[in-house]
């Protein structure tokens, strides 16, 4: 790298703060991935299109595979490895557990990431709500029913101080 591509950023990934110099066309998906060796947010379409990237940036979900990692200087980041663990699951990933949410489990971590953000946001009264919220995520294998009741039950959960932390 030369000097004049290199840009030094400050970022809160999942409660730590890291101080890196990156490459300015870095994107936020590659440093996550192959910087902090974050590997759960995956890399699709790169176009911003399927969703299986999606970060929380200060909350809000963003499609890491378009954001440059410069772009993210000072902002807090969440990734799907800040939801839980094997031990203690999320209450989302329970969720999507529980109604089999899942098959190849490619898109899953930007589907948990949108969940969460869309259980923060909205009440998530209805499935087309639900679908409309998760338009924005692909998912080739599961036809997406499974996911529209974890997200119903997580929702009606939260709606009920049943879940704990959803969001």
């Amino acid at each position: 790298m030369s000097a004049a591509t290199e840009i030094a950023i400050r970022i809160t990934v999942n409660g730590t703060v890291y101080e890196k110099t990156v490459e300015a066309r870095l994107l936020l998906a590659d440093f996550l991935r192959e910087t902090l060796n974050l590997t759960g947010t995956h890399v699709g379409c790169e176009h911003g299109v399927c969703g299986a990237c999606t970060v929380l940036m200060n909350g809000d979900s963003v499609r890491a595979c378009l954001t440059f990692a410069a772009q993210a200087d000072g902002a807090e980041i969440e990734t799907v490895e800040s939801l839980g663990t094997i031990e203690r699951l999320h209450p989302l990933q329970e969720a999507f557990r529980a109604h089999h949410a899942l098959q190849c489990g490619f898109c899953t971590p930007g589907m948990l990431i949108t969940g969460i953000d869309l259980l923060k946001k909205y009440p998530l009264a209805s499935d087309a709500e639900i679908r409309d919220g998760l338009s924005g995520n692909l998912c080739r294998c599961t036809g997406y029913e499974h996911i529209v009741r974890a997200l119903r039950a997580a929702a009606t959960a939260r709606d009920n101080g049943e879940a704990g932390e959803t969001g």
